[in-house]
């Protein structure tokens, strides 16, 4: 019962629409203790021959006007008590999306996605019918049957009633029981479930590469192993609830049996009229239910336990970037300033960057170049703040950017990362995700700027082309434009693209630059890339090693230098002429 103690936040703030569907919930229980003694009355009645019309007509005109109220309140408290459930769980699933929202990337690199969506399905409707049905069975299987047993006690016979609750404590003990070896068997469940939706996950992402290597079957072989374990798990759940209902009828069969045994002695006897008999079974009837109740009581608060202590796990998970204390939140302008100590990524003892100094007046443009790991990406992620700089600094227009909120930080900056990622939307919902309603002649502006307009124009739908999940029904160099264009249309203090132009031609990637140099004048740009074309116009290039700065300058300079720059620049040159082929 831990779970209603946890919960305690939620029925606090519901507090009025859960006692009023407790309070009706009571009422219709004590509404449904009144006809079975009208009908034992009736019988008694009959027994003496004393029933005539209108004693018969009153109790028909009770019983019917009894089961009508009875039906407007069950209305009344399902709406109370499930639609708090229900605002439950819209509750948990946007707190764990803002909590999505707000963890490093760290935590992703961690976790897994699967993981994370069955807690915002499994686990949150589990909880929510914690707060729905759980509350229910708790009031029934308590208050009502309290109630149903003292009517059995007080009005008819109290002997009786003693020797029908002597099975009662075997009940008890077996639930409890089952409670605990479902509680076990339902968080093992819900995990496996979580490597379920992962593996899901993870092969549709990769259907490309899967069918490229030919490993359906492999994968096929592996999905089928993973939903084994998921059926397996789920049945181990299934036959510890299948023990609740049997043992419950048991136990109100033997209730029955001592019922019935007992009181037709009784009966006999003279102790008991036939009439107070038939309402004792009526009564012993209306208490199948609570003990039904208590059973699912156990079982839903079980599940429920299990399932919020991993959202709660979850939520748990500390939000490593956030905003300082008297961060400003305005959007900051200026000279890009660079003085990185060092900086190690969590949970390695290896520098990803080390003595990386620079300065960048504003509306210049740096390329930063290096082979693969040498911390290209890391700089970048550093500037948006992904990871937090303990030993060193960066600043815009000379102050920090720790000291300036993540939102205004991010407002200056527009980011085209290597894997450039669209939605399941139209293009020109996606070219405006960073500008919601920006106009089409806006989205089309920056659409020409990333050379994408005219491929776009071919589509049937134009700009109202959906897209598939992740753009899959557009070609890598497409998918790199649109990106490119997302980013243009926000028209920010800082462009940064990280290898944003690997996948379109050295034409196109021509036209792109020679567009950006026309119309991010006043701004800056920083480029990242492995072909060194996309950077040979910039104002300043850094050449990374292991994350130092091996060299430094234009174009031009580290030409003249003769280093690793150089000679790459000289390689992919001969490359570019050798795929063009002859001339002529």
């Amino acid at each position: 019962m831990r779970i209603f103690v946890d919960l305690a936040w939620f029925f606090r703030r519901e507090w009025w629409r859960y006692l009023l569907g407790v309070l009706i919930l009571l009422g219709v229980a004590v509404l449904n203790l009144i006809p079975p003694r009208l009908v034992g009355r009736m019988v008694d009645a009959i027994g003496r021959h004393q029933v005539g019309a209108p004693l018969l007509a009153q109790t028909l005109a009770s019983l019917l006007t009894i089961a009508l109220v009875v039906y407007v309140l069950r209305q009344v408290w399902r709406r109370m008590l499930y639609g708090s459930a229900a605002r439950l769980a819209r509750m948990l699933r946007d707190q764990l999306y803002e909590h999505y929202s707000n963890l490093s990337p760290r935590f992703y690199q961690q976790h897994r996605i699967g993981d994370m969506m069955a807690h915002a399905t499994n686990d949150v409707q589990a909880v929510e019918q914690t707060a729905g049905d759980g509350i229910l069975t708790l009031v029934d299987s308590l208050t009502t049957g309290a109630l149903v047993v003292g009517t059995m006690a007080v009005t008819i016979s109290w002997k009786l009633t003693l020797v029908v609750l002597l099975p009662m404590p075997f009940m008890a003990f077996a639930t409890s029981r089952y409670g605990q070896l479902l509680h076990r068997r339902f968080a093992a469940a819900q995990a496996a479930f979580s490597n379920l939706n992962d593996k899901v996950q993870e092969n549709i992402a990769g259907v490309r590469v899967v069918k490229a290597f030919g490993q359906e079957d492999s994968e096929r072989r592996a999905f089928t192993a993973i939903s084994s374990d998921v059926v397996a798990k789920n049945i181990a759940v299934a036959r510890i609830d299948a023990l609740f209902d049997p043992t419950i009828q048991l136990i109100v069969g033997i209730s029955y049996f001592l019922a019935v045994a007992v009181g037709a002695v009784w009966v006999v006897q003279g102790s008991l009229t036939l009439g107070g008999l038939t309402s004792f079974t009526m009564y012993l009837g209306q208490l199948i239910w609570p003990m039904l109740a208590f059973g699912f009581l156990v079982n839903t608060v079980e599940r429920g336990s299990a399932s919020y202590e991993r959202i709660r796990r979850l939520l748990g998970e500390p939000v490593e970037i956030r905003d300082h204390p008297g961060a400003l939140d305005i959007p900051p302008t200026g000279d890009l300033d660079v003085d990185i100590e060092r900086f190690v990524y969590p949970g390695s003892d290896r520098a990803a960057l080390s003595e990386i100094r620079f300065h960048l007046p504003r509306g210049a443009t740096l390329g930063v170049v290096g082979r693969t790991g040498s911390g290209k990406t890391t700089l970048l992620r550093l500037m948006l703040r992904a990871f937090d700089l303990e030993q060193g600094d960066i600043r815009i227009g000379g102050r920090s950017i720790d000291h300036v909120t993540l939102r205004a930080l991010r407002h200056s900056i527009a980011y085209v990362p290597q894997e450039p990622f669209l939605f399941s939307a139209t293009i020109a919902d996606n070219i405006a995700f960073g500008r919601p309603g920006a106009d089409e002649k806006s989205i089309r502006e920056a659409a020409a700027m990333a050379d994408v307009d005219e491929d776009i124009r071919r589509f049937p739908e134009g700009y109202r082309t959906l897209v598939g999940e992740r753009g899959v029904t557009l070609s890598g160099g497409q998918r790199q434009r649109i990106a490119i264009a997302r980013a243009l249309l926000m028209d920010a203090e800082v462009l940064l693209l990280d290898d944003a132009l690997s996948a379109v031609d050295g034409r196109t990637e021509a036209r792109i630059l020679a567009a950006l140099r026309e119309n991010r004048s006043g701004r800056t740009t920083i480029i990242t890339a492995h072909r060194l074309s996309a950077v040979q116009h910039a104002d300043l290039i850094l050449v990374l090693e292991d994350g130092l700065i091996r060299e430094a300058g234009t174009h031009e300079e580290l030409m003249a230098n003769g280093g690793w720059y150089a000679e790459t620049f000289a390689r992919q040159q001969l490359e570019a002429l050798v795929e063009e082929g002859p001339s002529g």
